[in-house]
Parts: C-alpha cells; structure tokens; sequence
C-alpha cells in the first residue's frame, strides 16, 4: 500500500454518526459515504432526518439510514444500537458528534436545568455510546475506532460559556481514558476539537455572545475572527477530512490525541 492509499479508509466501514442528520454531523457521514463506507445517524430532529433521507432517496446508494433519538436517554440509544446493527450488521466506527451550545451567560445567572441539561447531552450521551459500541468494534474487521467531538473550548477557558467548556474539557478526559483502555484490543479513540465552524449554529452562538456583551453581530464575530490565527472560520468540510484520516490506515498509529482543527484559535 503505497503512502497516498494509506489516506483513504477501507471501504466498506460500518459507521455510526451521533446528531448526524446536520451540520457537522451531516458533512462527517456524507463524507464516510462517499469514501465507501454504509453509515446510521441519529438525530433528535425528525425534520432534520426527514430532509436527510429525502436527499438520500435521490442518491444512487441510498448508503445512510437514520433513527430518530434523544442521544441523553438511555432508551433511545438502545433504540438506535437495534436499529443500527440491524441495517449495519456490525459496528466500525462510532462517531460521538451529537452535543448542543448551552446557555450563555454568566455564572450566577445560568439556569440549573439548562446546565444539567448541557452535561447530559454533551458528555453523559458520550459514555452512553460508547459504553454500547465497544463490545461491537472489539469486533470490527481492521481494529475499530471512536472519534469524540469535543471543541476547542475543550482546551481553553470560555467566559459565559462555561457549561458547554466543562462538557468538552471531559469529553477529552473521557478520549485519554478510553485509549488507554481499549488500546490492547486495537481500538482507537481520539477527540477533534473544532473551533469556529461556519454555518447556523456558530450564528446563534455569535448572536447570544453579542447580546450578552451588548455588541452589535458584525463586531461580536470580528472580535471572534481576529482571535484565530489564520482569520477565518473553520469549515465542516476540514473536521470531515480529519474524521476520515483518523479511520485510515494512516491514521491507524493515532489514539489519545485532542486534535484541534481551528486555525489556530488564540482565546475565547
């Protein structure tokens, strides 16, 4: 195998993508696709499914199927492992990418609902899935492989964000953890961290900051821009690409690893 087929996961993978329906989640599993992999999602949004597999209808390989799931209760996950392995027959790959922004604002004004409700989505959801999929990829064909999306505030501070910054400094935590754990059988587990990412969620984010801090949209997102390196945002296209070199076989000697994919974001 020469170095540039070594950049292409095998195909035929058996890929299962948490909040896959859209954003970030929805460009991953086309990707997979598109490398030949057979892909599952869920999403907690049945629109967001519904739009999915009316695009999908449309395709020749009709490769992604989908289940309709809350990934923070634990019913619904067992829901989607049924589904899952029945249009899959196995599991790969899991990519725990499902996770909300949060509340905004300062510590003393942050509902407890809203904060517990940030925990459960974005961490508690991780442990659920892989506690799940680990027995499956102890079976994968090539060594299986978890990706956590955790973000670049997972490794700095995050001011009126700090539900959403805790969750993602554990999902690294969890990431270190698991690959030490799960090495001896072969499967790694490594964490992306994107950082501003172009599309409607980072809208909203700029949105409730700007509002917090009483500044118009257009100089509350030069504020966030002149904070990254290469000024300008990441795109969901770039954090695909990472996912999929990570289940390459160049891939195969990464595990452990928090791999920001951000430009270089300086602070937030």
């Amino acid at each position: 195998m020469t170095v540039l087929q070594m950049l292409k996961p095998h195909a035929g993978l058996r890929v299962l993508v948490t909040g896959g329906a859209s954003g970030i989640g929805l460009v991953i599993a086309r990707a997979f696709v598109d490398a030949g992999s057979r892909v599952h999602v869920c999403d907690a949004s049945q629109q967001a499914i519904d739009a999915l597999l009316e695009a999908e209808s449309q395709t020749e390989c009709n490769a992604i199927t989908a289940t309709l799931a809350d990934v923070s209760d634990k019913d619904a996950v067992e829901r989607v492992f049924a589904d899952a392995d029945a249009q899959l027959g196995g599991l790969d790959v899991l990519i725990n990418n499902a996770g909300i922004a949060g509340p905004t604002g300062g510590i003393d004004e942050i509902d407890v609902g809203e904060w517990e409700q940030t925990i459960d989505v974005n961490l508690n959801a991780q442990f659920y899935f892989a506690r799940r999929a680990v027995p499956l990829l102890r079976g994968a064909r090539d060594g299986g492989a978890i990706i956590a999306l955790s973000s670049v505030a997972g490794r700095l501070g995050y001011a009126y964000r700090t539900p959403y910054s805790a969750t993602k400094w554990a999902v690294v935590g969890l990431t270190k953890s698991l690959a030490i754990e799960l090495g001896p059988a072969g499967i790694r587990v490594n964490a992306i961290q994107p950082g501003v990412v172009k599309g409607p969620r980072i809208q909203r984010v700029i949105e409730a900051r700007a509002k917090q801090l009483g500044l118009s949209y257009e100089n509350m997102e030069k504020e966030y821009l002149a904070k990254i390196s290469l000024r300008r945002m990441t795109t969901p296209e770039e954090v695909a690409a990472t996912a999929l070199f990570l289940c390459s076989p160049g891939g195969s000697g990464i595990s452990g690893q928090a791999i920001s994919v951000c430009g270089n974001v300086e602070v937030l």
